[in-house]
């Protein structure tokens, strides 16, 4: 009987075991998967990476992001053990097994509301951004107040004309070439900055007019208080440096692209996705690393919160920085429809769940 077995277990009940449901073999290359997952990780916030340099130092930004990247790598392996135990690759099934119903629906809200405020952030990028690059384009001092200049439009036409049609692709491995291409850009905005930090000694030198502009040449410092400014720092604490810590704590987040990537994986297996999963957060780990250090040592502690902002004080209508800007757009751009690729499983397994429940009545009554 039931209580003779749990005497012979010794107390200690087998856990259940869940088998994969149906096997949906993937057809997605390892590389495009990289490509996809890399894109995922990376965000708006690599533009605030070098404010949060200046606002903890060197060392301690780091360590930090160091921290955090060792963290997502255990986060990640730890969401693909769970996968293959609850024997899906769904987040809502997976929390449904584990907690029922409202397992299900916290993984519903949880993905919605992360969702949301990945997309949030892309967009208000494209808002401020974008209406400026057509302005610098089109070399006008101030805002003309013309329709294409305003913001708001520039979101809904981006939205409806570039991320909906990529979000409405029916799988993931065709967004592998525009993960590639969104890499590209940002790898031309790290590429500028190192040639800004080269070409110049300082800029915040150009920002205070302590050198001309307009020289050719390495920008010099010419007295006592340039050379103060451009002194690095290791250990910042300072009122702003609670606000970078968000900045790293979001540095690395890609766990609901996790699952759909390694679900679209050809041949996939824990260890490949595992092995996916080290090599993009790895790529995004230097990348960020040489973004905030040349960003912090062309500025120092007059970076301000958008790296792109602070460049606009020395280079108005520079056609590289012009460039940069349409760079980093176009990155932001295409890496939304990566972030709504797991919208679209949630979506369609409650509109499933939810007609399938009125098929059933509907047989049960007639």
């Amino acid at each position: 009987d039931a209580q003779s077995q749990k005497f012979l277990t010794n107390g200690i009940m087998k856990k259940k075991k869940y088998e994969e449901e149906e096997y949906h073999p993937g057809h997605t290359s390892f590389g495009m998967s990289v490509f996809n997952l890399s894109n995922a990780i990376m965000g708006s916030g690599i533009l605030g990476l070098s404010f949060a340099m200046a606002n903890t130092g060197i060392i301690l930004f780091v360590i930090l992001l160091l921290g955090v990247a060792i963290l997502s790598l255990y986060s990640v392996h730890l969401l693909l053990v769970t996968a293959k135990e609850g024997g899906s690759l769904i987040y809502e099934k997976l929390g449904e097994r584990a907690f029922g119903w409202p397992g299900k629906m916290a993984a519903f809200g949880s993905i919605t509301l992360q969702n949301i405020g990945a997309m949030s952030s892309y967009l208000f990028i494209v808002k401020y951004e974008l209406p400026e690059v057509i302005r610098a384009f089109l070399r006008l001092e101030e805002n003309s107040g013309e329709w294409y200049l305003n913001g708001n439009y520039a979101v809904v036409l981006v939205s409806i004309g570039i991320i909906l049609p990529l979000s409405l692709l029916k799988n993931l491995g065709y967004l592998g070439y525009t993960s590639g291409f969104s890499l590209s850009c940002m790898v031309f905005f790290l590429g500028v900055v190192r040639f800004l930090f080269i070409y110049c000694e300082c800029l915040i030198a150009a920002l205070h007019a302590i050198c001309d502009p307009g020289a050719l040449g390495l920008y010099s410092l010419q007295n006592a208080s340039a050379l103060d400014m451009c002194t690095p720092k290791y250990f910042v604490f300072n009122s702003q440096t609670a606000y970078t810590l968000p900045i790293l704590a979001f540095a690395f987040v890609c766990h609901p692209e996790v699952l759909p990537i390694y679900s679209e994986l050809k041949d996939r297996s824990r260890r490949k996705m595992q092995t996916v999963s080290n090599l993009s957060i790895l790529a995004m780990l230097v990348m960020y690393l040489l973004s905030a250090l040349f960003g912090y040592l062309t500025f120092y502690d007059h970076v301000e919160a958008e790296l792109l902002h602070t460049f606009t004080k020395v280079y108005k209508f520079d056609t590289m920085l012009l460039l940069v800007r349409l760079a980093v757009l176009t990155a932001v751009t295409l890496t939304v429809p990566i972030v709504l690729f797991p919208y679209k499983y949630i979506i369609f397994l409650l509109l499933s769940t939810y007609y399938f429940k009125y098929f059933i009545l509907f047989k049960i009554i007639f």
